[in-house]
């Protein structure tokens, strides 16, 4: 049981070390919702999501009141939308009356983001999948809160060429639609490998068709306190730091425990899973990137920044996963450029590139995350990129994904703002070889010898 002596414990890391659960959020299905009627999908949807979530964002203020935590966002997730509008959806621009209805539904319940405007194609694209994937650009466009992802690989099934060609016009096509507000739409869309269905962080979450009708996700944070606890241990050998990275992982997926398990009881909705993720913000003292620093390096991307988080990410999964009954989602840390002081120093610096963070994600929970990159980037490099992505995940039977941002009228150098918890990101070099000849083959990468296991 958790008492509230735990809860004390933790008020100064909350006060002085940036502790926060990042999110609560609810995973909807709308499998119910689906019908031969576009209108009536619309309604069900709505009606649905705005009497299951009415009191998500008033619990989760009133957890926050009482026992003194922060809570960042409150957020929901829903069953891929590909399935839910095939029957009714016969255009993409049916689909963005349906991305409409759920921005709605959202500002409704008052919710900071809605994830599921997504189709799952790592095998195969079904007609309803192509039809969402050709909406994205325009619902992102029109909407404020709807965050879409696609699964286009997997270590069972391979990777989905086809996809990963789409995606990067569909990238290039979004970034587009929303030049206005510095290619935003980018921002709020991410391509997966090895997706999870239990994910509560955007913009990648959604709710798997395997899960129960409504749950409960909690994303636990906290690369401060992480931060803090290394530096008392300075200087001292490599068990000695794992030692304190594990303890201190404990006690804040315990802050997560206790959180999901009042959400859950409150709202009368099962507990599905804490996630792990160390996930940074721009404010500063709450960057994984420094924590690696104060592991011995000068900067994050120097050498040794590779074997750092492997260590760290171990480590964080390690103590994490006995402070809570259920972990899932993606749990380690987060490496996201815009959202990481530390990384975007790192970037200024000539330390980090694109390159090298690819090797991190070999070793990480996710993958090239919130990277701004020239406007002028072609789609089938953003298409090759994806691709190298899905391959790390794929042959490691891992996650992985690419949250990509070709800047409309930004070249290297210039510096992104998009506010909020998304920051700012000096936009990166990209490789200027050409892959198009391979982008454009067709078909799909087969599995990997490993994955079958039957």
């Amino acid at each position: 049981m958790i008492n509230i002596f735990e809860v004390n414990e933790t008020n100064k890391m909350i006060q002085q070390e940036n502790l926060d659960v990042r999110t609560i959020t609810m995973g909807i299905s709308l499998l119910d919702c689906a019908s031969m009627n576009l209108e009536e999908v619309n309604n069900n949807i709505y009606n649905k999501i705005t009497r299951v979530a009415k009191d998500l964002v008033s619990t989760g203020q009133d957890i926050e009141k009482e026992f003194g935590i922060p809570i960042i966002h409150k957020r929901i997730s829903i069953t891929p939308i590909s399935l839910v509008g095939a029957s009714a959806c016969k255009t993409s621009e049916d689909y963005v009356t349906i991305a409409k209805t759920l921005d709605r539904a959202a500002k409704a319940v008052g919710v900071n983001f809605i994830g599921g405007f997504s189709a799952l194609v790592s095998k195969g694209m079904t007609k309803s999948d192509e039809l969402l994937i050709r909406a994205i650009p325009k619902a992102m466009a029109c909407t404020d809160l709807i965050c879409s992802s696609v699964n286009i690989g997997s270590t069972k099934t391979g990777i989905n060429m086809d996809a990963v060609k789409l995606m990067g016009e569909i990238i290039k096509e979004t970034a587009e639609c929303t030049k206005d507000v510095n290619s935003l739409g980018c921002a709020k869309l991410v391509v997966l490998c090895n997706a999870p269905d239990d994910n509560p962080f955007m913009a990648g979450a959604f709710h798997g068709v395997t899960e129960d009708d409504v749950i409960i996700n909690v994303g636990v944070s906290g690369p401060g306190v992480v931060k803090h606890a290394l530096e008392q241990v300075r200087g001292q050998n490599f068990e000695v730091l794992c030692e304190t990275i594990k303890k201190t992982a404990f006690k804040i997926t315990r802050v997560g425990q206790l959180v999901a398990q009042e959400a859950s009881r409150r709202l009368g909705v099962p507990f599905g899973i804490i996630d792990l993720s160390l996930a940074p913000t721009p404010a500063i003292g709450d960057s994984v990137a420094e924590i690696l620093e104060e592991m011995g390096l000068e900067r994050v991307g120097a050498p040794g920044t590779t074997a750092a988080l492997a260590l760290l990410n171990d480590q964080v999964k390690k103590g994490g996963v006995m402070a809570s009954s259920y972990v899932g989602g993606l749990s380690g840390a987060f490496i996201p450029v815009s959202e990481d002081q530390g990384m975007i120093d790192a970037v200024r610096l000539g330390a980090l590139t694109i390159e090298k963070l690819e090797a991190m994600t070999c070793v990480c929970s996710v993958g090239l995350d919130m990277i701004a990159i020239p406007g002028d980037t072609p789609a089938t490099t953003i298409s090759g990129i994806i691709a190298d992505e899905a391959a790390i995940g794929m042959i490691n039977q891992k996650t992985t994904a690419v949250r990509l941002i070709p800047v409309v009228g930004k070249s290297v150098g210039d510096t992104v703002e998009f506010g909020g918890l998304l920051g700012y990101a000096p936009v990166m070099t990209v490789n200027p070889f050409d892959c198009s000849v391979f982008v454009n083959r067709g078909g799909r990468i087969p599995a990997p010898i490993h994955s079958f296991k039957n």
